[in-house]
């Protein structure tokens, strides 16, 4: 466990992963003007976060977080082999564990379901350390879907920007949460419960 006397401590790595990140997450959030480098920072944020508690968080980590989408999103495995050389394999494994896909650039990915499905499979077998950023990742992502939904100016448009409408997405949301559920980690996997359940009740809220 993290304490002031051994807590987390971020060095020159985690600056140069924020540079690396930036270099190719030049995009923005699907449907908004947020520049996508919002959610990672976001995400390593949340990890960070959880310092103290029940699962170590490590400098590794949070760099995990911060690139927890560059293969996925930009170059598949060319990419991960940079980031084994310039942050290390444990890093790099840590990333191919949060991707739901390591295409090449350019190639299509499997459709949305057989990829979130093989995810989840996946994800259950994985160790405590990628577990917490996969949920400090989905807690980012489903807040802000939340969010926009309650917002009157958005709504249920917010689903337009998806690939999976919202029954879709709550499926998966409940699906993550179950394996989730499974292992302690703390506030944040409770804090993803709640969201899910909030986000759960926004889209078919229970009959008066």
């Amino acid at each position: 466990m993290n304490t002031p006397e051994n807590g987390l401590l971020l060095s020159d790595r985690f600056t140069r992963a924020v540079e690396y990140a930036r270099q190719f997450h030049t995009e923005y959030r699907k449907g908004t003007c947020i520049p996508y480098m919002a959610h990672l920072l976001g995400v390593a944020a949340l990890v960070m976060g959880e310092a103290g508690g029940p699962v170590p968080v490590t400098e590794d980590m949070v760099i995990a977080a911060l690139l927890h989408d560059v293969a996925e999103d930009h170059g598949g495995q060319a990419r991960l082999d940079e980031i084994i050389a310039q942050f290390g394999s444990e890093v790099a494994a840590m990333v191919a564990a949060l991707s739901d896909s390591i295409e090449e650039e350019g190639k299509p990915k499997k459709d949305w379901k057989p990829r979130k499905e093989d995810y989840l499979i996946r994800l259950a077998a994985e160790p405590e350390n990628v577990l917490l950023i996969s949920v400090a990742d989905k807690l980012y992502n489903a807040k802000a879907i939340l969010d926009d939904l309650t917002d009157k100016a958005i709504g249920s448009a917010v689903f337009g920007r998806f690939k999976a409408g919202p029954d879709q997405q709550v499926w998966y949301f409940e699906s993550l949460l179950a394996v989730f559920k499974s292992h302690h980690l703390g506030r944040i996997g409770s804090e993803f419960e709640t969201v899910v359940h909030d986000l759960r009740k926004a889209i078919a809220p229970p009959a008066a």
